[in-house]
């Protein structure tokens, strides 16, 4: 009698082990084939580039995207004093709904992307986008912080903590300017720190990269300045 009770429990529990390694592993291959198809749109963007298009329209999205609620960055408020001249919108090529500026690749991480026009909740969950200046376009005489999140998966800028003072970062906008860009400065700072946005590049074309820590506590800046 107790011999077929605890066969019993071994048999439930045997069950129950079964159960969550099967739906761990239907999540692992959930999560597998969403960063590939993720990773594979975006590639796919970023080698077939064109920059900008004769004859384009301005999405609903890209219209509404201003009136996004939810937006992680909400907390990072940077005075934009630049004196960067507006692109066209109505020639912008677009991604998933979204206003391209142009892409951005770093062979050390194997990273592709295209760049977005505009930082929402939507616009940083299918690529990376521009923080700073808000008008303007890529490869301009000024700093600009392009913003990408880390899911600690190597999507977007997780990887980014990979990266060091050397590395080589193109960015090719919507003329079809590709510029090589090399890492110069590494740190972390406060979520809330935008007093390296608006900084002198000395005329130089720079580009700041910036993510979360993988606690999330803190931010991860690169600074690149073009070759």
């Amino acid at each position: 009698m107790f011999e077929s009770k605890y066969s019993k429990v071994l048999t439930i529990i045997l069950v129950i082990v079964i159960v969550a390694i099967v739906g761990l592993l239907g999540f692992l291959g959930y999560d597998y084939y969403q960063n590939y198809m993720v990773t594979k749109d975006t590639s796919d963007f970023v080698d077939n580039f064109q920059g900008e298009i004769e004859d384009g329209n301005v999405t609903d999205e890209e219209n509404n995207s201003g009136n996004e609620e939810g937006n992680p960055f909400d907390e990072i408020k940077a005075a934009d004093g630049n004196s960067a001249s507006s692109g066209s919108n109505n020639k912008r090529p677009t991604y998933k709904g979204f206003g391209v500026l142009g892409t951005i690749e770093i062979p050390t991480t194997s990273l592709k992307y295209p760049v977005l026009e505009k930082v929402t909740k939507s616009s940083i969950e299918a690529a990376v986008a521009r923080l700073y200046p808000s008008s303007g376009e890529l490869n301009e005489p000024y700093n600009t912080v392009i913003i990408g999140h880390n899911y600690r998966n190597g999507l977007f800028f997780s990887n980014n903590k990979k990266l060091n003072v050397g590395d080589k970062i193109y960015i090719t906008d919507n003329n079809g300017n590709k510029m090589t860009y090399t890492i110069y400065n590494k740190f972390e700072t406060t979520p809330e720190d935008t007093s390296f946005y608006q900084r002198d590049t000395g005329g130089v074309p720079e580009i700041t990269l910036s993510t979360c820590t993988d606690d999330s506590s803190a931010r991860l800046i690169l600074f690149a300045k073009a070759e």
